[in-house]
């Protein structure tokens, strides 16, 4: 799966500015054919989302699905709170090391695999705010080198 190229239906951008992403997991999503329908129209957001384990389930908190425009009055709740699809095994494993060490489970991005909707999970460790600065700072550094060296191309 590493060689496909994923189509990408959201991303959580702001994730890798917030967090360190240690690990990265795949989950399926439990949803509506309304809610599949929105996120296929570009309808979802997951800015401030996050994810809980409680009772041996998963549950994803916070994730935004726009309702269906041509849907009918049993449109879901935009904010409902949506289970995640993991063996009981990968998910007691998450709960221990979520616990033990004072990480978050974070949704990074909804992906389409096959006529199914996939949700990538990463499991992240909060960035201090010098954290954010010093990743900013590297990231314009090479984008004014890749600059550089793209105008000294032109010259030559």
């Amino acid at each position: 799966m590493a060689s496909e190229k994923r189509k990408y239906a959201s991303q959580n951008k702001k994730a890798y500015h917030d967090y360190f992403v240690e690990e990265t997991y795949e989950a399926g999503i439990e949803l509506t054919g309304t809610e599949i329908k929105s996120i296929r129209a570009g309808g979802c957001n997951l800015k401030d989302c996050y994810c809980q384990i409680e009772d041996g389930e998963m549950w994803v908190i916070g994730m935004h699905i726009s309702p269906y425009e041509h849907g009918n009055r049993f449109n879901p709740d935009p904010m409902r709170e949506r289970r995640l699809l993991m063996h009981k095994r990968e998910i007691m494993r998450l709960l221990g090391v979520v616990g033990k060490q004072g990480l978050t489970l974070v949704p990074l991005s909804l992906y389409y695999s096959g006529s199914r909707i996939k949700v990538e999970l990463g499991l992240c460790r909060g960035k201090k705010l010098y954290d954010k600065r010093d990743t900013d700072a590297k990231k314009q550094a090479e984008r004014d080198i890749e600059r550089y060296e793209k105008g000294k191309e032109k010259w030559n």
